[in-house]
């Protein structure tokens, strides 16, 4: 059978079809990746993930790629820069966690990766419909405590539950979803 289903929120925009088919949910795995998402699920906080998405290249170029090395060594001056950038969200409180999001990530033995990887979900429930996934669960609100007691600043449960599901510590994916299949299989490799 051949499906032909999205999640229902991947179905209102062109931008919202392609992150859902081409990125929401695949394994993220390096260090720099998994920093970007937090960032950027950060970022989204209070707004549309749309609005991200449309900014997203903005924002990799205000951040240096979102490379944990280089936003680790942003001073006053960046934050500055970045409040002045129209081209990204300029909230003075996100583009600081973003700075020290980067500065505990550096610091974390053995990568931020491997951290949150530690949250893997692979047992979670099938949603049938999109009313069946979460906002937060228990895995998401130990996630964002241990991510606070390391230093990460704008990661709150729900936040975390974002994350998760964008870099496929879980696959919220629907049952019937043209992609869910693929993401269950790269998720085993």
């Amino acid at each position: 059978m051949v499906r032909t289903v999205r999640c229902a929120w991947a179905t209102s925009a062109p931008d919202y079809m392609d992150y859902h088919d081409g990125e929401w949910g695949r394994p993220v795995r390096d260090d720099d990746g998994v920093y970007e998402r937090l960032c950027l699920e950060a970022f989204q906080s209070g707004l549309s993930w749309l609005t991200i998405l449309r900014k997203r290249e903005n924002f990799r170029k205000a951040f240096a790629g979102f490379r944990i090395a280089d936003v680790a060594e942003f001073g006053e001056d960046d934050v500055a820069r970045l409040l002045s950038d129209t081209g990204i969200v300029r909230n003075r409180a996100k583009i600081e966690a973003a700075i020290a999001n980067a500065r505990a990530a550096r610091d974390l033995p053995g990568g931020i990766a491997a951290f949150v990887w530690r949250y893997a979900d692979p047992g979670a429930p099938v949603p049938a419909t999109m009313a069946d996934v979460p906002a937060t669960t228990d895995g998401s609100k130990a996630l964002a405590k241990d991510l606070k007691r390391a230093g990460f600043r704008f990661v709150g449960p729900t936040t975390a539950y974002a994350l998760m599901q964008a870099i496929g510590l879980v696959n919220d994916h629907i049952a019937d979803c043209v992609v869910r299949e693929e993401i269950t299989a790269a998720l085993r490799a």
